[in-house]
């Protein structure tokens, strides 16, 4: 009993306690809300420092780069299927997509005969494509599998190397030269000449085969199927040069390169070479000059990335368009600046990346040349900006066959005739120079 009374006056003493902070916190609750207090004032908060964007500046042989470099998100490109990594294929039939030399004069269409499909809810026929010269012409094997295994827009063709099929076949493909074959020809086939050299090294044709030919495939911009030698193409065409992350100046030691063994070509090369030599260091490798190095040493064009700054890319012949291995591979696949001789300046400028070489016809003379030629030697960043445009764009696989494909289709559905009354005339008459271009042009204006 004692226990329960005990806890009882404990429970009285706890509630005694609590009464007043009970009511002083309820005396709280109703009395009136002061205002509101207004916000102090305060200053305008000074603007985050600008970011300085990241640059490199070559000087006197170094690269130097600010310790901050500006993070990029990954973003797909969509590149179409023909480059590398790319997987954009042609969503649709274009009917009136730019094909043929009279859609786009000066332009050689490779892009646009790449991007071409068929209607796909269409049942397309196989057209036949008869190589006249056999397979081993041209390392493909009978049947679809050239355009299957590409993976080609069009790919509803098939190659045949049967004499039997020339009465049959929708196309006739001849390399370098025309035998016909003893059939009647269909109205409707399309015969093809192909021409890989210029025309000072390919045969010419009997007068009987000039006026037969439907069709051009050589390296000419205005050929019906051009097959260049190399075909550059930018990742984005509105970019076409990065900053450089390095110097191509660096630890060079010798001035001009040449790999030659042809000492006597039409447009006398050689002769100009040697007049430039004597203005500024030219090594001339191989058969016309005094330094070695077999075209077997893959050491040989080591050397050009390791020690010289500007390599001869001189072609053998100044025909128009043409522009060879001798500039796209020696000269721009390496790290050295070309300097460019055969197709005139602006040719050169359709088909190579941006300020990517030096032609030696914007020079008055060999020694006038040599003197650019040694100022950039003197200044990095004169000669680095020659190689701004690498990074920006890729040299891509043509896929011939995969356009001839296309075309053949193409010309078929647009029901288009095509003919050359004299393939000889259009391939030789004006295409080729033994002089330089500018003298070439001067002679014909002051003959008009």
């Amino acid at each position: 009993m004692w226990v329960r009374v005990a806890r009882a006056l404990r429970a009285l003493r706890r509630a005694a306690l609590l009464l007043p902070l009970a009511l002083t916190a309820l005396a709280l609750l109703l009395l009136p809300r002061p205002p509101p207090l207004a916000p102090s004032p305060r200053s305008p908060s000074a603007p985050a420092p600008l970011r300085e964007e990241p640059h490199v500046q070559v000087q006197q042989n170094v690269i130097t780069e600010p310790d901050y470099v500006a993070g990029h998100e990954d973003e797909s490109t969509h590149l179409p299927w023909f480059m590398r990594g790319g997987d954009r294929r042609p969503a649709q039939h274009e009917p009136e997509a730019k094909l043929f030399p009279e859609d786009a004069p000066g332009d050689d269409r490779v892009v646009q005969q790449l991007m071409y499909t068929l209607p796909k809810n269409e049942k397309v026929p196989i057209k036949k494509i008869l190589l006249a010269n056999g397979f081993g012409a041209w390392g493909v094997a009978a049947g679809r599998t050239e355009f299957v295994r590409n993976k080609c827009p069009v790919d509803r063709c098939t190659l045949s190397a049967d004499t039997r099929d020339a009465a049959t076949a929708d196309a006739i493909l001849y390399k370098d030269h025309h035998t016909p074959f003893n059939v009647k020809r269909p109205l409707t086939q399309i015969w093809i000449l192909y021409y890989l050299e210029c025309p000072y090294h390919t045969a010419s044709l009997r007068p009987s085969s000039v006026d037969v030919f439907n069709w051009t495939s050589t390296y000419r911009r205005d050929s019906d199927i051009v097959a260049p030698y190399e075909r550059w193409v930018y990742y984005d065409a509105l970019v076409t040069e990065k900053d450089l992350d390095r110097n191509y100046a660096a630890n060079k030691t010798k001035k001009v390169a040449w790999f030659v063994s042809n000492c006597h070509a039409r447009n006398r090369r050689l002769q100009y070479a040697r007049q430039l030599s004597k203005h500024i260091q030219v090594d001339i490798y191989g058969a016309c000059g005094s330094h070695h190095c077999p075209r077997t040493d893959p050491n040989c064009l080591e050397m050009l990335d390791r020690d010289y700054k500007f390599y001869l890319a001189f072609e053998n012949s100044n025909c128009r368009d043409y522009v060879t291995e001798k500039f796209f591979v020696n000269g721009l696949q390496h790290n050295v600046l070309p300097i460019v001789m055969g197709a005139q300046a602006s040719e050169y400028a359709a088909v190579a990346p941006h300020n990517s070489y030096v032609h030696v016809e914007e020079f008055a003379s060999p020694e006038e040349l040599a003197s650019y030629l040694k100022r950039l030697d003197e200044d990095d960043n004169l000669y680095n900006s020659y190689f701004k445009w690498k990074g920006t764009g890729e040299f891509i696989n043509t896929y011939f066959f995969c356009r001839v494909c296309a075309m053949v289709h193409a010309n078929e559905r647009r029901q288009r005739s095509a003919h050359y009354g004299d393939v000889q005339a259009w391939w030789r008459d004006g295409a080729c120079t033994r002089a330089e271009w500018r003298t070439t042009q001067r002679d014909t204006r002051d003959n008009g």
